[in-house]
């Protein structure tokens, strides 16, 4: 058998140099692990070394590396704040678990997976509570302790608290719709979705922002498309998915931009090295600054973003509808916010003007879409939220655009650079939180109201709703109370109030004709909101066709010499078992309304202060 290589020689103990065994042992340790080498300098080695060995030998140069190996160690690792982290952790904890037990749990057995899904939930609204203490900072910079990743601020509780919350009345609205589709897989895309909708408000530097921007995209591509065999759901999904992906090509170019300008991806001090940009990288850090926003812009489906929502809302299952119109647009807005008002304060004279034109834009398309729709068409009061949406998105936006100004437009806002964004009106950006909080509320009842509805009118035309008073007094009694949240009227008066908030910061900002168009598209809304109203009290009408939910016999009669007997009178209306979860969801919605409505306070508080 043929022999290996012959060995190398290898020098005797005697024949090594005392020194050059030192240095062995040196490397050696410093490759060690930093607990190991930390540990061994902690306990006594240094110090045995500095008694028996003179300074300046081998041993002393021993201690002096381990020590530094162990100091540079120790200097790389980052601790982390679990409680502060716990509400998208959690989720995304039971994301994982639901998806698992799928695999195991039979099919009678599916709803408990819509339980697990609830509770996860529950449980992630309730590690808010012990955070409204000290703002808390995890994932730092070890060179510098202000620059974090992720942080648990006023306006990030704010928000996880609307965004699990309008997760959890999705959950419930869902509870009978899921038995349609893919269990498993249905309540761990939710979740996922959630959990990078949690993360999103406390992302503080773009990297982590752009991802939880697509882990809450992505889930909600394949929700809206889950629907198998259905045209009109896949052609929803595909169309939503191409348009987002899009905006997310943009916004990381945008990103790119300014990084190449800034150096540094974490919000504050992009806000401080913005300002101090050369001349020659002014054109390319405005051009980065644009391209990131039109990402946020897309999720809030501001105009000319808007296109894919109308026909992603009516083929999407109507709890993923209900989710998107709230849920996806608080991604939006939050993250808006923080790269407009936090990261980018010294381009406000830039950004500023942009996003007052988008809200009027916004609010006036929206409004003339919701005005088309008509009473007989398929699924027109869907169609008619999802304009409405597109409308409430432009009211969200007046805030952003008024934040601009709150140091002076021009010069004046980027000599701010480095305030922040308290320096640049940042208490303004309340007004948005606060109005997103009402809509959130009443909008989420809108569309379980809608959802019950459609378990015997599939179709969800706005005639349907005609008579509902008679055949469901409650149900009737709140959709009623939301519409009118949503217009700004009595009882409703938490709309009102957002909505006055909402327009004395356009009037503050010095933004006069901004709040004129707000003021006209606020009378138009009226229109469609109090049409829709009175049609739930008017007396249905006689000899109406059956529900399309029950299916009416189309074959030819059998010929037979037996008479037929006269056909009984069609009932004026069909019972069905209401859902109980939707019910649930309704009256949640419906105190919080009227909680609000009564203690309108409660949310307009946040108009008031900073929370950042």
């Amino acid at each position: 058998m043929a022999r290996g290589p012959p060995r190398t020689h290898r020098p005797r103990r005697a024949e090594a140099p005392r020194r050059r065994q030192v240095v062995t042992v040196v490397a050696e340790s410093a490759a060690q692990s930093a607990a190991s080498a930390a540990h061994a300098v902690g306990h006594g080695a240094q110090a045995a070394y500095s008694v028996h060995a003179a300074p300046g030998s081998a041993y002393d140069a021993y201690a002096t590396v381990a020590s530094g190996t162990a100091d540079t160690a120790a200097g790389l690792v980052q601790s982390i704040d679990w409680l502060a982290v716990a509400p998208p952790t959690l989720t995304a904890v039971t994301a994982l678990v639901v998806l698992v037990a799928d695999l195991f749990v039979p099919d009678r057995r599916k709803p408990l997976l819509g339980g697990a899904a609830i509770a996860g939930l529950l449980a992630a609204l309730i590690t808010l509570v012990p955070l409204r203490g000290d703002d808390r900072s995890t994932f730092c910079l070890t060179t510098d302790a202000g620059a974090c990743s992720y942080t648990a601020d006023r306006f990030t509780l704010v928000i996880q608290l609307l965004v699990l919350g309008g997760a959890l009345l999705t959950a419930l609205i869902s509870l009978h719709e899921s038995r349609k589709l893919p269990a498993g897989e249905y309540w761990f895309l939710l979740l996922a979705s959630a959990a990078g909708a949690a993360l999103l408000p406390a992302s503080r530097d773009l990297a982590t922002l752009v991802v939880a921007l697509e882990v809450a995209s992505l889930p909600a591509f394949a929700l809206v498309g889950l629907r198998r065999g259905d045209r009109r759901s896949s052609e929803a999904a595909l169309k939503f998915f191409l348009s987002s992906v899009t905006a997310t090509a943009v916004t990381l170019l945008g990103v790119s931009f300014v990084y190449a300008t800034t150096g540094t991806l974490h919000l504050g001090r992009i806000a401080g090295r913005l300002g101090e940009v050369p001349g020659p990288l002014t054109t390319l850090a405005a051009v980065g600054v644009a391209l990131t926003l039109i990402g946020f812009a897309f999720k809030m489906a501001a105009a000319p973003f808007h296109f894919w929502v109308p026909d992603t809302y009516v083929g999407a299952p109507l709890p993923i509808a209900a989710y998107l119109s709230v849920v996806s647009k608080a991604v939006g807005f939050s993250g808006l916010i923080l790269v407009a008002v936090v990261a980018f304060p010294s381009y406000g004279d830039v950004w500023g003007p942009v996003l007052a034109v988008l809200a009027a834009l916004t609010m006036t398309v929206g409004n003339a879409g919701a005005l088309r729709q008509s009473a007989t068409r398929a699924w027109s009061a869907v169609r008619l939220l999802a304009w409405s949406s597109v409308a409430q998105a432009g009211y969200l936006l007046v805030p952003i655009a008024a934040a601009a100004y709150g140091t002076g437009a021009g010069t004046g806002a980027r000599e701010a650079a480095g305030a922040g964004a308290g320096g640049l009106g940042g208490e303004r950006i309340g007004s948005t939180v606060a109005y997103a909080l009402m809509y959130a509320v009443v909008n989420l009842g809108a569309f379980a109201v809608a959802a019950l509805v459609a378990r015997t009118k599939p179709l969800n035309r706005l005639s349907d709703y005609r008579g509902l008073y008679a055949r469901r007094p409650l149900a009737a009694l709140a959709l009623g109370f939301f519409l009118l949240c949503l217009a700004g009227l009595p009882p409703g008066i938490v709309g009102l109030f957002a909505k006055v908030t909402v327009f004395s910061t356009a009037v503050d900002a010095g933004l006069g004709w901004l709040a004129v168009v707000m003021a006209v598209n606020v009378v138009i809304a009226l229109y469609y909101y109090l049409r829709w109203t009175a049609v739930l009290f008017q007396p249905a009408e006689e000899g109406a066709a059956p529900s399309p939910a029950t299916p009416v016999p189309t074959t030819t009669p059998t010929p037979t010499t037996t008479p037929a007997p006269a056909p009984a009178a069609a009932p004026a209306s069909i019972t069905t078992p209401t859902p109980i979860p939707v019910m649930i969801a309704i009256a949640l919605t419906a105190v919080a309304g009227l909680a609000l409505s009564g203690a309108p306070q409660l949310v307009l508080r946040f108009a008031n202060t900073s929370l950042f």
